[in-house]
């Protein structure tokens, strides 16, 4: 998500950045105030009740109406089928999947005013291929492909596009904490034989953001080193 917010900062886009603490809030700041690009620093926390309506409100306080959105907002809950309890599963599904439903409803609307937008939701390789583990989080991200190839339908005429980008392993701090035996069966499985770079991942999401992309919608751009390809 930094990667992401930076590499478009640089690209000329204004930007709201979104944290779900204030921890994440400080990073946002010191990461991307020297750009001169930050509008915003805003808390956003998708399983709180009322997270939509206070971010819209504050969106409006600010007179603020975003013509591009990046979706990158996910958790893991990861567990074996069988013994994955219901929380772990509708945690994951209503942060990956119905969370992001409601921030394309909430920032779509004024797209469609001004015929023109880009909707850019992170789905990950784990929703094309499965991942045994990750029954939850692979339907969350398959269903956000579905959903976005749906939202691509009705709003072309707008002159929106919607699209996803599938990372597939990312170095990130996440992966940072993999042991080397985890890191080399991991790599097996990636032709390019190394992990992608968040820049990797924001350059994609760059393209679809620009007028280069403007005939592109509907589709699923991946970025995982030969990991999956379709």
């Amino acid at each position: 998500g930094g990667a992401i917010a930076k590499r478009l900062a640089d690209d000329g886009f204004d930007i709201v950045a979104t944290a779900t603490g204030q921890r994440g809030l400080a990073a946002i700041n010191s990461a991307l105030t020297e750009t001169g690009r930050l509008k915003a620093a805003l808390a956003l926390d998708l399983l709180a009740p009322d997270a939509i309506s206070k971010f819209s409100d504050e969106l409006g306080e600010l007179n603020l109406s975003p013509s591009v959105v990046v979706n990158n907002a996910a958790v893991t809950r990861d567990n074996l089928f069988l013994r994955m309890k219901e929380a772990e599963w509708q945690e994951v599904i209503d942060v990956n999947l119905t969370g992001i439903f409601q921030l394309c409803k909430l920032v779509v609307r004024p797209m469609i005013k001004s015929r023109w937008g880009r909707v850019v939701n992170i789905t990950s390789v784990v929703g094309i291929s499965g991942n045994a583990g990750q029954s939850n989080y692979a339907a969350a991200k398959a269903g956000l492909i579905g959903f976005t190839k749906s939202l691509a339908q009705e709003v072309a005429s707008r002159g929106i596009t919607a699209n996803t980008v599938a990372p597939g392993f990312i170095e990130t701090d996440m992966t940072d904490a993999l042991s080397d035996d985890q890191r080399k069966a991991i790599l097996a499985q990636v032709p390019a034989g190394r992990m992608g770079a968040a820049a990797e991942v924001a350059a994609a999401v760059a393209y679809l953001c620009s007028e280069q992309a403007s005939y592109i919608t509907g589709e699923t751009l991946h970025v995982n080193g030969g990991m999956y390809m379709a």
